[in-house]
């Protein structure tokens, strides 16, 4: 196979020490960064409406449902990170198999949906912060969170994985608690409480209108919702340019993110969905926090809240991360400002860096000033970017396979291969696919394609006139990167 080419591609085999991120990650890291991408605020605060919306049975099927549109997403992932070991590399897949316009359109779909995401979670850790600060206004903590943020990010990539390790680590432990005190519960067993509690076993599962009080339709609007709670997992690819031995530690790190994912958010929704009835699960407060005081955890809320803080910064960490090694990852492409591919020395593209969280900090802007106009723009295309970024992965896996069967190329060699092609990139897209369509007939959420379509097309428009059909570009972007 005639291996695609470009500066980032080059520059990744290269070896030349002063244009790579370092390598400094391990496979623990990527797991985490993963986890810390995708648990938030939706799990914690929002799990118990899931199963209001669609009941008990049917949001376990939903959220079943997402963990195998995420596993068909990733297998297709593991190919295309290990072939393509660069930062920010999931435009490039795009890019190397489909044309270099759709690999700037998915490359700014991306970070646009993470940079959006940022001021969320500043804004909602800020206003939790008010539990025990009321005080001091929302303003000030975002500052705080930012500045904490900011600091983890530019002082290397392994203090940002070992940071996020820690982050994700209380997630996970949160979750493993609910699971763990939470499963002994529903056979009567509260060693923490001083009040008995009765088995419940599946008992709440059976609802005065059945196994899904919703329908299926139910069980299809909710799945939509969490596909995008289960987006952030592809950051595995975005981290490969700055991991170690990506060939062995990129599919590890694959296998277990999704095996962790579905275990975690599978078997929380199971708890939740046990012990509380459906029709009142998640209406006042968290979830979490209501099957704790059923346990008897002290100092339920105050736990809850800790954590949800935790898992707020946590998505924020990650997505600061993955925006600025997507515009890094453009700039070494030509197609973004050449500042931005400018290095620290240890590693760190810095400009990169403060323009993503400065971005990041006008959506929060916005999110205030002009949130019925700029920012609904602004989150409508984010949400519509979760989906269509997972589309571009497993068409390009699909394309990047079929290229190399015809170029005679030999499957043994390739160090990871997506299992059961072509079935699994053409399922992932149909599904995908689906749930971009299903938006339309939902109210609350159809505002993604008004906005996300003509975005995506603006994009290709301006690519077209900027750099012609072929992306052709001043060949300044072969220009070694400068090290500040």
């Amino acid at each position: 196979m005639n291996r695609p080419s470009g500066p980032a591609v080059d520059r990744a085999e290269s070896g030349e020490p002063k244009r790579q991120l370092r390598r400094a990650m391990d496979a623990r890291h990527l797991v985490m960064i993963a986890l810390g991408g995708v648990i938030g605020s939706g799990l914690f605060l929002s799990s118990g409406y899931t199963i209001a919306q669609a009941g008990p049975l049917g949001a376990v099927l939903a959220y079943l449902l997402g963990a195998f549109v995420v596993w068909l997403v990733m297998v297709c992932l593991g190919e295309l990170a290990v072939t393509y070991p660069v930062s920010g590399s999931i435009h490039i897949y795009a890019a190397r198999t489909m044309g270099p316009a759709t690999g700037f359109a998915t490359a700014w779909l991306y970070w646009l949906c993470w940079v959006v995401a940022l001021g969320s979670e500043f804004t909602a850790s800020g206003i939790l912060m008010q539990r025990w600060f009321p005080n001091v206004d929302v303003w000030v903590w975002c500052v705080v969170f930012a500045a904490v943020l900011f600091t983890l990010n530019a002082i290397s990539a392994r203090v940002f994985g070992e940071t996020e390790f820690w982050f994700a680590l209380i997630k996970v432990l949160a979750i493993v608690a609910l699971i763990v005190l939470g499963g002994m519960a529903i056979f009567g067993f509260t060693p923490l409480s001083s009040e008995p509690h009765e088995a419940v076993l599946l008992s709440n599962f059976v609802t005065p209108e059945g196994l899904l009080p919703a329908g299926l339709g139910g069980v299809l609007i909710t799945s939509l919702a969490v596909f995008y709670a289960f987006s952030g997992a592809e950051i595995v690819g975005v981290a490969a340019g700055e991991t170690k031995d990506p060939a062995r530690n990129i599919p590890r790190a694959l296998r277990s993110t999704v095996l962790r994912l579905l275990v975690l958010f599978v078997g929380s929704i199971v708890v939740i969905a046990a012990l509380l009835p459906y029709d009142k699960a998640g209406v006042s407060e968290s979830p979490f926090v209501e099957v704790f005081d059923i346990v008897g955890v002290p100092y339920a809320a105050d736990i809850m809240n800790f954590v949800v803080i935790t898992a707020l910064l946590s998505v924020g960490n990650s997505g600061l991360y993955s925006c600025a090694r997507m515009l890094f990852s453009l700039a070494e492409e030509g197609y973004a400002p050449r500042a931005f591919t400018k290095l620290t020395r240890r590693g760190i593209p810095m400009v990169a860096l403060l323009v993503s969280l400065a971005i990041g900090l006008v959506s929060l802007i916005t999110s205030v000033v002009a949130a019925e106009t700029v920012y609904i723009v602004l989150v409508s295309i984010a949400g519509f970017a979760a989906v269509a970024v997972w589309m571009a992965i497993v068409a390009a896996q699909f394309f990047h396979r079929r290229q190399f069967l015809r170029e005679g190329g030999d499957l043994s060699t390739l160090a990871y291969r997506t299992p059961m092609y072509p079935l699994v990139p053409i399922l992932a897209f149909v599904l995908l696919t689906a749930s971009i369509v299903a938006i339309a007939f939902d109210p609350n959420q159809v505002a993604a394609l008004y906005f996300g379509i003509p975005f995506v097309g603006l994009c290709y428009l301006f690519f077209w006139l900027r750099y012609g059909r072929k992306g052709t570009v001043p060949e300044r972007r072969d220009e070694e990167a400068p090290v500040a």
